[in-house]
């Protein structure tokens, strides 16, 4: 998929997260010691951590899983320690070094391969399950809605991901930090209605036969993200 918007976005995110929040990324996916504020930014990616696996089967033994943007690849590695053979990508070449330094490639039967690209890349195959984690949650909603109905062409099982809900407190977010200078801004969220995304999802030809299924909101001070599930009818 390569849309304008999609293709604009995925550049801002390369360079934030590859240059000026690298550090900062690598710290909040450790165990180290961070502020207030960024602890309940990792509680929240814990819990949403948790449920997203939770969407899978118990047992992945021999099954191939995307992890479409991987980040420092703690996903991939519980998905690995389940027995999935997982291929995990991402834009930023710093994070994917992180991620193989702090994962082994073989885990609980299961194996990871790191790499580097864009998460929608047909060239990475075909799978079992898609999940992507917070790695949609800077796109608008046509654009999701794109990206899910490339996943779908080559996934067998499920789908599972999360997008920014639309709340008052965080369009008010969205909003104030459109006014800070350009060299200043982290990526913006762009927060998602969940029933446009639902109806756009059952309007969408190409994800014909494929259902929502679970649909969970994980809220931590700041962490705010949604979790949803589609499966093939």
């Amino acid at each position: 998929m390569d849309t304008t918007t999609y293709r604009e976005r995925r550049g801002q995110l390369e360079t934030y997260f590859d240059r000026t929040a690298a550090d900062a990324w690598a710290r909040l996916t450790s165990t180290a010691p961070v502020s207030r504020v960024r602890a309940t930014v990792r509680a929240g990616r814990d819990e949403m951590r948790a449920t997203l696996l939770g969407y899978l089967p118990a047992g992945l033994d021999g099954r191939r899983l995307l992890d479409a943007g991987c980040g420092t690849g703690a996903l991939a590695t519980a998905a690995a320690q389940r027995g999935a053979q997982v291929t995990a990508v991402d834009l930023s070449p710093t994070l994917i070094a992180l991620a193989r330094d702090r994962g082994p490639a073989t885990a609980g039967g299961g194996r990871v391969d790191f790499r580097v690209g864009d998460m929608t890349d047909p060239s990475f195959g075909e799978f079992d399950h898609v999940v992507a984690m917070d790695s949609l949650i800077h796109y608008r909603t046509e654009d999701v809605v794109r990206v899910l109905a490339g996943y779908a062409a080559r996934t067998r099982s499920s789908i599972v991901f999360t997008f920014a809900p639309r709340t008052p407190a965080l369009t008010v977010m969205w909003t104030v930090g459109r006014l800070f200078p350009r060299g200043d801004r982290a990526p913006a969220l762009e927060p998602v209605a969940e029933l446009e995304l639902r109806r756009r999802i059952a309007a969408e030809p190409t994800l014909a036969g494929w259902r929502v299924g679970r649909s969970r909101r994980v809220t931590s001070g700041f962490y705010k993200s949604h979790a949803m599930e589609l499966t093939r009818e």
